[in-house]
């Protein structure tokens, strides 16, 4: 499917129509008007609101499952992401997935090495849940470095991150000429900033897209875009160990709200994959599929409301001009 036929097919209305109008307003039920002042000021450098992002695609045949279906279903793709780890994959299945997306120039972005879950510590298993998914000392962010520079080298652009540091050494690397300068570096769900202050320095640490839990409200949105224009990535349905929120009704003022904005679209009620093994097959495959179908449940609603003609052109990747913390150099 290419860009210019889903242009064809969806056209922007100045004020996107809430779910419910015009019944509601005929019963004299009819919600509050739109705020100027709640939308936001920011787009992708390509002059799109939102483009959209298959998450937990765990191998190349869960790859070739989500291209498959989205040809199938029509859902545009601007990215796919794996969640198990870039250690999780062996060189000959990262070229795989790297030539699958190239080919329909979508945005490949894996996972880079250790977190707190999966190593030796264990306070992320308590009650106040430690450190959370960080990466533990020094040897597992030279794990996250080594992940990220063998597969900067197999043709991955886009890396995905749980830690701070970690995001900071990566941003200088890119910097460097380590890995390449055009690479991206996406926050995870599981670190996910929940204010304005926090959303500021994570672009500032080399954040070039960031997860928010899909739990923050309308107003935080606008808050955070008040402060930044780094692109969002957001759970239009979060997985369960994320809250398993659903927030389909809602997404054309999430895009409103939020651009330049990632709409992601996980899956509730479904079983843990992380780490993927072949033990996982089936439900992998099986979930991979039904995310793309959620996908095109929310597209179906953006084009009900008017406001499905803002997607930024397939293929497009960049965050555009971000602020920076002085590196150093």
């Amino acid at each position: 499917m290419s860009n210019d036929s889903y242009t064809k097919r969806n056209t922007v209305t100045d004020t996107p129509r809430r779910p419910g109008e015009p019944a509601l307003s005929d019963l004299g039920l009819s919600g509050p008007d739109h705020q100027l002042a709640d939308a936001s000021a920011h787009a992708f450098p390509d002059g799109g609101t939102w483009r959209t992002e298959i998450p937990s695609v765990e191998g190349p045949e869960a790859v070739a499952t989500v291209l498959k279906e989205s040809s199938r279903l029509d859902v545009p793709i601007h990215r796919i992401s794996q969640g198990s780890g870039i250690w999780m994959l062996r060189d000959t299945e990262i070229q795989e997935m790297v030539e699958a997306t190239a080919e329909r120039d979508i945005e490949l972005c894996l996972f880079t090495g250790p977190r707190g879950s999966w190593d030796t510590g264990a306070s992320v298993r308590t009650d106040s849940g430690g450190a959370g998914l960080r990466a533990r000392g020094h040897d597992a962010v030279a794990g996250c470095v080594e992940d990220a520079v063998r597969a900067t080298e197999l043709g991955v652009k886009c890396l995905l991150v749980a830690d701070e540091g970690v995001l900071w050494t990566l941003h200088r690397a890119r910097s460097q000429g380590i890995i390449p300068a055009d690479t991206t570096l996406k926050v995870s769900a599981l670190v996910g900033p929940v204010n304005p202050a926090a959303y500021a320095v994570y672009e500032r640490l080399g954040a070039d897209s960031l997860n928010v839990p899909s739990d923050l409200t309308l107003a935080h949105l606008t808050e955070i875009r008040r402060v930044s224009g780094a692109p969002m990535d957001m759970y239009v349905e979060a997985p369960d160990d994320l809250g398993g929120y659903v927030r389909m009704y809602e997404i054309a003022e999430l895009v409103r709200r939020g651009a330049p904005l990632y709409l992601k679209f996980g899956l509730a009620k479904a079983p843990a994959i992380y780490p993927y093994g072949a033990q996982l097959r089936d439900v992998t495959l099986d979930t991979a599929r039904e995310r793309v179908r959620r996908g095109r449940l929310a597209l179906d609603l953006l084009e009900r409301h008017g406001a499905a003609g803002g997607m930024s052109p397939l293929g497009s990747r960049l965050p555009g001009a971000l602020s920076r913390f002085d590196t150093g150099q």
